[in-house]
């Protein structure tokens, strides 16, 4: 009994195909299309954010190219005030930079800074350090991926009270 029972279901359903008309077709259809478009959104979004983060690493990189240039340039010591003096860092196969130390003034030493107090013949020597640094993706060509950047810190030396350093 439980034989012929299977037997009327499944020739039922194969009587019943006449009278379909391709509705489950066109939703599956509209809903591939959907999803597609989903996908295909998705990945442009997806392309779009490896890009940004790319060129901000990119920025990033050239950031600390000029920090490391201001770096070695004021550690290096030497320090003029009659001529600007370019220091140029070693740098990586990526990364270009050079470095501008320009004098600027010299002002007498406050009273209280030193025990010395002004007229001491001590002052300050005030400089200005900018590092330009440019830190390129493909090294020779120009692309679009590249960056640069510009940093500027000004410092002072105090020294004898002499016109030059």
């Amino acid at each position: 009994m439980i034989l012929r029972i299977i037997m009327k279901t499944n020739f039922q359903a194969i009587m019943n195909r006449e009278r379909q008309q391709g509705a489950v077709l066109i939703v599956g259809l509209l809903l591939l299309v959907v999803i597609t478009v989903l996908a295909v959104s998705g990945m442009n979004t997806a392309t779009t954010e490896l890009a940004l983060a790319r060129n901000d690493q990119t920025y990033e990189n050239a950031f600390q190219a000029a920090e490391t240039g201001l770096e070695n340039a004021m550690a290096q010591g030497f320090y003029s005030t009659v001529a600007d003096i370019v220091v140029t860092p070693p740098a990586t196969t990526y990364e270009v930079i050079s470095v501008t130390i320009h004098y600027e003034e010299a002002t007498l030493v406050p009273d209280r800074a030193f025990s010395l107090g002004s007229g001491s013949g001590i002052a300050a020597y005030h400089f200005l350090a900018t590092s330009q640094a440019e830190y390129r993706m493909s090294p020779g060509n120009v692309t679009d991926r590249d960056a640069s950047a510009v940093h500027t810190q000004a410092f002072y030396i105090v020294g004898p009270g002499s016109p030059t350093l």
